[in-house]
Protein backbone atom coordinates (compact mmCIF):
# COMPACT_ATOMS: atom_id res chain seq x y z
CA UNK A 1 0.00 0.00 0.00
CA UNK A 2 2.42 2.17 0.99
CA UNK A 3 4.69 1.63 -2.78
CA UNK A 4 1.39 2.67 -4.32
CA UNK A 5 0.91 5.54 -2.16
CA UNK A 6 4.26 6.49 -3.02
CA UNK A 7 3.96 6.11 -6.76
CA UNK A 8 0.29 8.51 -7.13
CA UNK A 9 2.74 10.72 -5.38
CA UNK A 10 5.21 10.87 -7.86
CA UNK A 11 2.58 10.55 -10.44
CA UNK A 12 1.10 13.91 -9.20
CA UNK A 13 4.23 15.71 -8.97
CA UNK A 14 5.18 15.03 -12.32
CA UNK A 15 2.03 16.51 -13.57
CA UNK A 16 1.98 19.70 -11.25
CA UNK A 17 5.61 19.49 -13.07
CA UNK A 18 4.43 19.55 -16.24
CA UNK A 19 1.57 22.15 -15.77
CA UNK A 20 3.61 24.87 -13.92
CA UNK A 21 6.49 24.45 -17.04
CA UNK A 22 3.51 24.62 -19.68
CA UNK A 23 2.40 27.94 -17.77
CA UNK A 24 5.74 29.14 -17.28
CA UNK A 25 6.54 28.70 -20.86
CA UNK A 26 2.92 30.14 -22.17
CA UNK A 27 4.27 33.38 -20.13
CA UNK A 28 7.47 33.80 -20.79
CA UNK A 29 6.56 33.58 -24.69
CA UNK A 30 4.25 36.57 -24.17
CA UNK A 31 6.27 38.34 -21.92
CA UNK A 32 8.56 38.05 -24.65
CA UNK A 33 6.68 39.98 -27.03
CA UNK A 34 6.11 42.41 -24.33
CA UNK A 35 2.38 41.43 -23.37
CA UNK A 36 2.13 41.19 -19.07
CA UNK A 37 -1.18 39.48 -19.80
CA UNK A 38 -3.06 37.90 -22.23
CA UNK A 39 -4.49 39.49 -25.19
CA UNK A 40 -8.65 39.28 -26.10
CA UNK A 41 -8.75 38.71 -29.44
CA UNK A 42 -11.58 39.65 -31.96
CA UNK A 43 -11.45 38.54 -35.71
CA UNK A 44 -13.72 40.53 -37.78
CA UNK A 45 -14.36 39.03 -41.28
CA UNK A 46 -16.07 40.99 -44.43
CA UNK A 47 -18.14 39.18 -46.55
CA UNK A 48 -17.04 39.61 -50.26
CA UNK A 49 -15.15 43.29 -49.09
CA UNK A 50 -12.41 43.97 -51.54
CA UNK A 51 -10.32 46.72 -50.69
CA UNK A 52 -11.80 48.98 -53.20
CA UNK A 53 -14.66 49.26 -50.73
CA UNK A 54 -12.48 50.37 -47.98
CA UNK A 55 -11.84 54.63 -47.90
CA UNK A 56 -8.44 53.93 -46.37
CA UNK A 57 -7.84 52.26 -49.04
CA UNK A 58 -8.39 54.93 -51.53
CA UNK A 59 -11.91 53.60 -52.81
CA UNK A 60 -13.54 56.04 -55.02
CA UNK A 61 -17.46 55.38 -53.79
CA UNK A 62 -17.85 54.24 -50.31
CA UNK A 63 -17.21 55.45 -46.99
CA UNK A 64 -15.50 53.49 -43.90
CA UNK A 65 -15.16 56.17 -41.30
CA UNK A 66 -15.21 53.55 -38.14
CA UNK A 67 -12.87 51.02 -40.32
CA UNK A 68 -10.55 53.91 -41.25
CA UNK A 69 -10.52 55.32 -37.87
CA UNK A 70 -9.17 51.41 -36.72
CA UNK A 71 -6.74 51.91 -39.61
CA UNK A 72 -5.38 55.42 -38.58
CA UNK A 73 -4.34 54.23 -34.95
CA UNK A 74 -2.96 50.69 -36.11
CA UNK A 75 -1.89 49.08 -39.18
CA UNK A 76 -3.45 48.84 -42.31
CA UNK A 77 -2.10 45.95 -44.32
CA UNK A 78 -1.49 46.43 -47.89
CA UNK A 79 -0.19 42.85 -48.73
CA UNK A 80 -2.49 40.63 -47.21
CA UNK A 81 -3.80 37.60 -49.85
CA UNK A 82 -6.18 34.79 -49.06
CA UNK A 83 -8.65 32.44 -50.99
CA UNK A 84 -10.33 34.20 -53.43
CA UNK A 85 -13.72 32.36 -52.31
CA UNK A 86 -15.28 32.38 -49.17
CA UNK A 87 -15.47 28.79 -47.98
CA UNK A 88 -11.70 27.64 -49.22
CA UNK A 89 -10.45 31.74 -47.61
CA UNK A 90 -12.33 30.86 -44.32
CA UNK A 91 -10.25 27.00 -44.03
CA UNK A 92 -7.07 28.85 -44.83
CA UNK A 93 -7.52 31.31 -41.92
CA UNK A 94 -9.20 28.79 -39.46
CA UNK A 95 -6.92 26.31 -39.94
CA UNK A 96 -3.58 28.18 -41.02
CA UNK A 97 -2.94 25.15 -43.95
CA UNK A 98 -3.07 25.62 -47.74
CA UNK A 99 -5.62 23.68 -49.47
CA UNK A 100 -3.92 21.14 -50.78
CA UNK A 101 -3.16 19.62 -47.67
CA UNK A 102 -6.82 20.21 -45.91
CA UNK A 103 -8.43 19.29 -49.03
CA UNK A 104 -10.17 22.97 -48.93
CA UNK A 105 -9.95 23.67 -52.45
CA UNK A 106 -13.98 24.53 -53.65
CA UNK A 107 -16.78 25.92 -51.92
CA UNK A 108 -18.02 22.02 -51.42
CA UNK A 109 -14.88 20.84 -50.87
CA UNK A 110 -14.22 22.49 -47.53
CA UNK A 111 -17.05 20.55 -46.17
CA UNK A 112 -15.23 17.42 -45.96
CA UNK A 113 -12.79 18.55 -43.91
CA UNK A 114 -12.30 16.53 -40.73
CA UNK A 115 -11.84 17.50 -37.15
CA UNK A 116 -9.46 14.11 -36.72
CA UNK A 117 -7.23 16.10 -38.98
CA UNK A 118 -7.83 19.99 -39.00
CA UNK A 119 -7.86 22.11 -35.85
CA UNK A 120 -8.86 25.68 -35.78
CA UNK A 121 -7.96 28.62 -33.77
CA UNK A 122 -10.35 27.92 -30.27
CA UNK A 123 -9.43 24.30 -30.02
CA UNK A 124 -5.53 26.14 -29.64
CA UNK A 125 -7.19 28.73 -27.29
CA UNK A 126 -8.78 26.51 -24.92
CA UNK A 127 -6.17 25.10 -23.06
CA UNK A 128 -4.51 28.13 -22.05
CA UNK A 129 -7.70 29.73 -20.78
CA UNK A 130 -9.66 31.77 -23.74
CA UNK A 131 -13.45 31.37 -23.93
CA UNK A 132 -14.84 31.62 -27.68
CA UNK A 133 -18.07 32.57 -30.02
CA UNK A 134 -18.05 32.15 -33.22
CA UNK A 135 -20.86 34.69 -34.25
CA UNK A 136 -22.37 34.67 -38.05
CA UNK A 137 -21.40 33.05 -40.92
CA UNK A 138 -20.48 29.84 -40.76
CA UNK A 139 -20.60 28.98 -44.66
CA UNK A 140 -18.76 26.07 -45.90
CA UNK A 141 -17.09 24.64 -43.38
CA UNK A 142 -17.97 21.84 -41.68
CA UNK A 143 -20.09 20.71 -39.03
CA UNK A 144 -20.65 23.89 -36.84
CA UNK A 145 -18.97 26.36 -34.28
CA UNK A 146 -19.20 23.99 -31.30
CA UNK A 147 -17.61 20.91 -32.81
CA UNK A 148 -14.08 22.77 -33.72
CA UNK A 149 -14.15 24.28 -30.20
CA UNK A 150 -16.29 27.51 -30.26
CA UNK A 151 -17.79 27.77 -26.50
CA UNK A 152 -20.81 30.09 -27.63
CA UNK A 153 -22.20 30.77 -31.71
CA UNK A 154 -25.18 32.47 -33.09
CA UNK A 155 -24.73 31.03 -36.62
CA UNK A 156 -27.23 31.41 -40.09
CA UNK A 157 -27.12 29.29 -42.99
CA UNK A 158 -25.78 30.35 -46.31
CA UNK A 159 -24.51 33.29 -46.93
CA UNK A 160 -26.04 36.72 -47.35
CA UNK A 161 -28.49 36.60 -44.77
CA UNK A 162 -30.20 40.03 -43.43
CA UNK A 163 -34.28 39.75 -43.35
CA UNK A 164 -37.10 38.02 -44.11
CA UNK A 165 -38.58 37.98 -47.02
CA UNK A 166 -42.66 36.87 -48.56
CA UNK A 167 -40.73 33.86 -49.95
CA UNK A 168 -38.23 32.92 -47.11
CA UNK A 169 -37.87 33.09 -43.22
CA UNK A 170 -34.35 32.57 -42.48
CA UNK A 171 -33.62 30.12 -39.38
CA UNK A 172 -30.42 30.67 -37.04
CA UNK A 173 -29.07 28.38 -34.34
CA UNK A 174 -27.56 29.56 -31.36
CA UNK A 175 -25.51 26.96 -29.12
CA UNK A 176 -27.51 24.37 -30.43
CA UNK A 177 -31.00 25.81 -30.54
CA UNK A 178 -32.89 26.64 -34.05
CA UNK A 179 -34.25 29.83 -33.87
CA UNK A 180 -36.47 31.44 -36.68
CA UNK A 181 -36.02 35.32 -37.64
CA UNK A 182 -39.23 37.66 -37.36
CA UNK A 183 -39.95 39.53 -39.89
CA UNK A 184 -39.37 42.75 -37.60
CA UNK A 185 -35.80 41.74 -37.10
CA UNK A 186 -32.15 42.15 -39.27
CA UNK A 187 -29.53 39.48 -38.92
CA UNK A 188 -26.52 41.82 -38.90
CA UNK A 189 -27.82 43.48 -35.46
CA UNK A 190 -29.16 39.90 -33.94
CA UNK A 191 -25.52 39.15 -34.82
CA UNK A 192 -23.84 42.61 -32.95
CA UNK A 193 -26.10 42.23 -29.94
CA UNK A 194 -24.87 38.57 -29.66
CA UNK A 195 -21.56 39.05 -29.91
CA UNK A 196 -21.90 42.08 -27.34
CA UNK A 197 -23.66 39.85 -25.22
CA UNK A 198 -20.77 37.46 -24.79
CA UNK A 199 -18.27 40.13 -24.23
CA UNK A 200 -20.47 41.51 -21.15
CA UNK A 201 -20.05 37.49 -19.72
CA UNK A 202 -16.93 36.58 -20.63
CA UNK A 203 -15.00 40.55 -19.66
CA UNK A 204 -13.40 38.93 -16.68
CA UNK A 205 -11.61 35.81 -18.77
CA UNK A 206 -9.40 36.04 -22.28
CA UNK A 207 -11.76 35.25 -25.26
CA UNK A 208 -11.38 35.48 -28.38
CA UNK A 209 -14.03 36.00 -31.04
CA UNK A 210 -14.77 35.60 -34.28
CA UNK A 211 -16.69 37.44 -36.28
CA UNK A 212 -17.99 36.51 -40.06
CA UNK A 213 -20.42 39.23 -41.17
CA UNK A 214 -23.34 39.04 -43.19
CA UNK A 215 -22.23 42.60 -45.18
CA UNK A 216 -21.65 43.02 -47.70
CA UNK A 217 -22.44 39.41 -49.53
CA UNK A 218 -25.35 39.96 -52.00
CA UNK A 219 -28.17 39.63 -52.36
CA UNK A 220 -28.15 43.48 -51.39
CA UNK A 221 -31.36 44.91 -49.62
CA UNK A 222 -31.75 48.01 -48.30
CA UNK A 223 -30.73 48.49 -44.33
CA UNK A 224 -32.32 49.84 -41.36
CA UNK A 225 -30.47 53.05 -42.38
CA UNK A 226 -31.15 53.15 -46.05
CA UNK A 227 -33.59 55.88 -46.89
CA UNK A 228 -36.53 55.05 -49.01
CA UNK A 229 -35.52 56.82 -52.20
CA UNK A 230 -31.79 55.34 -51.91
CA UNK A 231 -30.01 55.05 -55.46
CA UNK A 232 -27.48 52.92 -53.73
CA UNK A 233 -28.51 49.91 -51.66
CA UNK A 234 -24.47 49.12 -51.44
CA UNK A 235 -22.96 52.01 -50.10
CA UNK A 236 -25.84 51.73 -48.08
CA UNK A 237 -24.77 48.19 -46.46
CA UNK A 238 -21.37 48.92 -46.79
CA UNK A 239 -21.88 51.91 -44.44
CA UNK A 240 -24.20 49.94 -42.20
CA UNK A 241 -20.71 47.58 -41.80
CA UNK A 242 -18.71 49.94 -40.55
CA UNK A 243 -21.17 51.52 -38.23
CA UNK A 244 -21.42 47.98 -36.94
CA UNK A 245 -17.29 48.00 -36.48
CA UNK A 246 -17.60 51.23 -34.86
CA UNK A 247 -20.59 49.92 -32.16
CA UNK A 248 -18.92 47.45 -31.39
CA UNK A 249 -15.34 49.57 -30.31
CA UNK A 250 -17.84 51.84 -28.90
CA UNK A 251 -19.01 48.57 -26.66
CA UNK A 252 -15.74 47.26 -25.61
CA UNK A 253 -14.84 50.97 -24.10
CA UNK A 254 -18.05 50.52 -22.23
CA UNK A 255 -16.87 47.78 -20.87
CA UNK A 256 -13.65 48.78 -20.19
CA UNK A 257 -12.10 46.05 -22.35
CA UNK A 258 -10.96 47.77 -25.20
CA UNK A 259 -7.05 48.78 -23.94
CA UNK A 260 -6.13 44.45 -23.54
CA UNK A 261 -7.85 43.91 -27.01
CA UNK A 262 -6.74 43.67 -30.45
CA UNK A 263 -9.52 44.12 -33.05
CA UNK A 264 -8.11 42.25 -36.93
CA UNK A 265 -10.39 43.60 -39.39
CA UNK A 266 -10.33 41.36 -43.17
CA UNK A 267 -12.26 40.92 -46.21
CA UNK A 268 -12.83 37.12 -46.94
CA UNK A 269 -11.98 38.09 -50.63
CA UNK A 270 -12.62 40.17 -53.38
CA UNK A 271 -15.26 42.73 -54.26
CA UNK A 272 -18.20 40.49 -56.23
CA UNK A 273 -18.36 40.56 -59.65
CA UNK A 274 -21.86 42.96 -59.94
CA UNK A 275 -20.24 45.68 -57.75
CA UNK A 276 -16.56 45.05 -59.10
CA UNK A 277 -16.68 47.87 -61.48
CA UNK A 278 -17.42 50.65 -59.31
CA UNK A 279 -15.05 49.54 -56.87
CA UNK A 280 -12.19 51.72 -58.11
CA UNK A 281 -9.03 52.91 -56.61
CA UNK A 282 -8.06 56.49 -57.57
CA UNK A 283 -10.69 56.25 -60.83
CA UNK A 284 -8.70 52.67 -61.66
CA UNK A 285 -10.52 49.63 -62.26
CA UNK A 286 -8.68 46.94 -59.96
CA UNK A 287 -7.41 43.86 -61.85
CA UNK A 288 -9.31 40.50 -60.29
CA UNK A 289 -12.50 39.93 -58.24
CA UNK A 290 -13.97 37.76 -56.22
CA UNK A 291 -13.47 34.45 -57.63
CA UNK A 292 -10.42 35.21 -59.91
CA UNK A 293 -6.69 34.33 -59.67
CA UNK A 294 -6.14 37.82 -60.52
CA UNK A 295 -4.19 40.51 -58.10
CA UNK A 296 -7.90 41.49 -55.96
CA UNK A 297 -9.16 37.99 -56.19
CA UNK A 298 -7.29 37.30 -53.27
CA UNK A 299 -5.75 40.99 -52.49
CA UNK A 300 -8.14 41.78 -49.21
CA UNK A 301 -8.08 44.76 -46.63
CA UNK A 302 -6.97 44.20 -43.00
CA UNK A 303 -6.48 46.16 -40.22
CA UNK A 304 -5.00 45.34 -37.16
CA UNK A 305 -6.06 48.01 -33.75
CA UNK A 306 -4.60 47.32 -30.27
CA UNK A 307 -4.18 50.84 -28.49
CA UNK A 308 -0.91 51.17 -26.57
CA UNK A 309 0.72 47.67 -28.65
CA UNK A 310 -0.06 47.76 -32.11
CA UNK A 311 1.63 50.87 -33.51
CA UNK A 312 -0.49 53.39 -35.13
CA UNK A 313 -0.67 54.98 -38.38
CA UNK A 314 1.42 52.49 -40.03
CA UNK A 315 0.90 51.38 -43.61
CA UNK A 316 2.74 48.27 -44.13
CA UNK A 317 3.93 46.61 -47.32
CA UNK A 318 4.57 43.48 -45.29
CA UNK A 319 3.59 40.17 -47.30
CA UNK A 320 0.80 38.59 -45.61
CA UNK A 321 -0.88 35.48 -46.06
CA UNK A 322 -3.82 34.44 -44.41
CA UNK A 323 -2.55 31.16 -43.30
CA UNK A 324 -0.06 33.42 -40.90
CA UNK A 325 -3.41 34.28 -38.76
CA UNK A 326 -3.41 31.28 -36.91
CA UNK A 327 0.01 31.06 -35.59
CA UNK A 328 0.26 34.80 -35.30
CA UNK A 329 -2.97 34.23 -32.63
CA UNK A 330 -0.93 31.43 -30.97
CA UNK A 331 2.00 33.28 -30.16
CA UNK A 332 0.24 36.06 -29.00
CA UNK A 333 -1.41 33.62 -26.46
CA UNK A 334 0.95 31.34 -25.86
CA UNK A 335 -1.00 28.39 -27.50
CA UNK A 336 0.29 25.60 -28.60
CA UNK A 337 0.41 25.05 -32.47
CA UNK A 338 -1.28 21.63 -33.74
CA UNK A 339 0.42 18.91 -34.62
CA UNK A 340 1.06 18.23 -38.09
CA UNK A 341 2.58 20.73 -41.13
CA UNK A 342 1.23 24.11 -40.49
CA UNK A 343 2.25 27.22 -43.43
CA UNK A 344 1.50 30.21 -41.72
CA UNK A 345 4.58 32.43 -40.23
CA UNK A 346 3.59 34.28 -37.63
CA UNK A 347 3.96 38.05 -37.81
CA UNK A 348 3.14 38.52 -33.77
CA UNK A 349 6.32 40.61 -33.19
CA UNK A 350 6.13 42.64 -36.40
CA UNK A 351 2.43 43.06 -35.30
CA UNK A 352 3.94 44.84 -32.25
CA UNK A 353 6.21 47.05 -33.71
CA UNK A 354 9.71 44.99 -33.50
CA UNK A 355 11.59 44.18 -36.39
CA UNK A 356 11.84 39.92 -37.36
CA UNK A 357 12.09 38.46 -40.46
CA UNK A 358 8.97 39.01 -43.02
CA UNK A 359 8.28 36.33 -45.50
CA UNK A 360 9.66 36.63 -48.89
CA UNK A 361 6.48 35.18 -50.68
CA UNK A 362 2.72 34.23 -50.26
CA UNK A 363 1.28 30.90 -51.62
CA UNK A 364 -2.62 31.49 -53.10
CA UNK A 365 -4.74 28.63 -54.43
CA UNK A 366 -8.42 28.30 -55.94
CA UNK A 367 -10.03 24.72 -57.65
CA UNK A 368 -7.12 23.62 -59.70
CA UNK A 369 -4.97 27.12 -59.91
CA UNK A 370 -2.29 28.55 -57.52
CA UNK A 371 0.52 30.82 -57.92
CA UNK A 372 3.31 32.08 -55.39
CA UNK A 373 4.07 35.70 -55.58
CA UNK A 374 6.27 37.80 -54.03
CA UNK A 375 6.75 41.27 -54.00
CA UNK A 376 7.64 42.20 -57.42
CA UNK A 377 6.42 39.13 -59.56
CA UNK A 378 3.72 36.36 -59.77
CA UNK A 379 3.95 32.49 -61.22
CA UNK A 380 1.28 30.58 -61.91
CA UNK A 381 0.52 26.96 -61.73
CA UNK A 382 0.73 27.20 -66.01
CA UNK A 383 3.85 28.73 -65.05
CA UNK A 384 3.03 32.31 -66.60
CA UNK A 385 4.92 35.13 -64.91
CA UNK A 386 3.56 38.43 -63.96
CA UNK A 387 5.54 41.72 -63.52
CA UNK A 388 3.50 43.19 -60.46
CA UNK A 389 4.72 46.41 -61.01
CA UNK A 390 1.68 48.15 -61.89
CA UNK A 391 -0.32 45.66 -58.86
CA UNK A 392 -3.16 46.21 -57.93
CA UNK A 393 -4.30 47.38 -61.38
CA UNK A 394 -2.39 45.46 -63.73
CA UNK A 395 -0.35 42.17 -64.40
CA UNK A 396 2.22 42.32 -67.00
CA UNK A 397 2.67 38.58 -68.94
CA UNK A 398 6.32 37.86 -69.37
CA UNK A 399 7.08 36.93 -72.85
CA UNK A 400 9.93 36.18 -74.70
CA UNK A 401 9.66 39.95 -76.01
CA UNK A 402 9.99 41.55 -72.75
CA UNK A 403 12.01 38.98 -70.60
CA UNK A 404 15.14 39.85 -68.53
CA UNK A 405 17.59 39.18 -66.06
CA UNK A 406 15.30 40.86 -63.48
CA UNK A 407 12.48 38.37 -64.88
CA UNK A 408 14.56 35.13 -65.18
CA UNK A 409 15.76 35.86 -61.40
CA UNK A 410 12.33 36.17 -60.46
CA UNK A 411 11.23 32.71 -62.29
CA UNK A 412 13.84 31.12 -60.55
CA UNK A 413 12.69 32.12 -57.20
CA UNK A 414 9.34 31.24 -57.26
CA UNK A 415 9.79 28.39 -59.62
CA UNK A 416 12.12 27.17 -56.15
CA UNK A 417 8.74 27.83 -54.21
CA UNK A 418 6.31 26.09 -56.13
CA UNK A 419 8.37 23.28 -56.28
CA UNK A 420 9.19 23.30 -52.82
CA UNK A 421 5.41 23.51 -51.89
CA UNK A 422 4.38 20.73 -54.81
CA UNK A 423 0.84 21.30 -54.81
CA UNK A 424 0.16 18.55 -57.36
CA UNK A 425 1.09 16.23 -55.00
CA UNK A 426 -0.95 16.98 -52.24
CA UNK A 427 -5.17 16.59 -52.37
CA UNK A 428 -6.18 17.60 -55.51
CA UNK A 429 -9.27 19.66 -56.41
CA UNK A 430 -12.23 17.13 -58.42
CA UNK A 431 -14.89 19.88 -59.15
CA UNK A 432 -15.10 22.36 -61.88
CA UNK A 433 -11.83 23.97 -61.74
CA UNK A 434 -13.60 27.17 -60.73
CA UNK A 435 -13.28 26.95 -56.93
CA UNK A 436 -16.95 27.49 -56.93
CA UNK A 437 -18.52 23.78 -57.24
CA UNK A 438 -17.65 20.45 -56.07
CA UNK A 439 -18.33 18.60 -59.55
CA UNK A 440 -19.91 20.09 -63.05
CA UNK A 441 -23.59 18.71 -62.38
CA UNK A 442 -23.65 20.95 -59.39
CA UNK A 443 -22.78 23.58 -61.07
CA UNK A 444 -25.64 24.53 -63.44
CA UNK A 445 -27.64 24.09 -60.68
CA UNK A 446 -26.80 26.47 -57.88
CA UNK A 447 -27.07 30.34 -58.33
CA UNK A 448 -23.41 31.69 -59.20
CA UNK A 449 -23.04 34.03 -56.21
CA UNK A 450 -24.91 31.78 -53.23
CA UNK A 451 -21.10 30.66 -51.90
Amino acid sequence: MKRICFVIVVLLALISTGAVAQKRKSSHRNESLGLTQKPNIIFILADDLGIGNVSCYGADHYSTPNIDKLAKEGIRFNQMFTAPLCGPSRALIMTGRYAFRTGATNQDATTLMKQETEKMIPQLLTPVGYVSSCVGKWGQLPLGPGEFGFDDYLRFKASGVYKNSPEKTHHYTVNGEDKVMTDAEYMPDLMHDHLVEFLSKNKNKPFFAYYPMSHVHGTIIATPDSKPDSKDLYADNVAYMDKLVGELVAALDSLKLRDNTLIFFMGDNGTAGQFYTNSTINGKILSGKKGEMKECGGLVPMIANWPGKVPSGVVSNQLIDASDILPTVAELTGAKLPSGKIDGKSFAYNLLGKNTPERDWIFCELGNKWYARNQGWKLNNNNELFDMKNAPFEEILITEENKSAASEEAYKKLKSVLDELAPQNGIVDTGDGSGRHGNKKDKKSKVKDAD
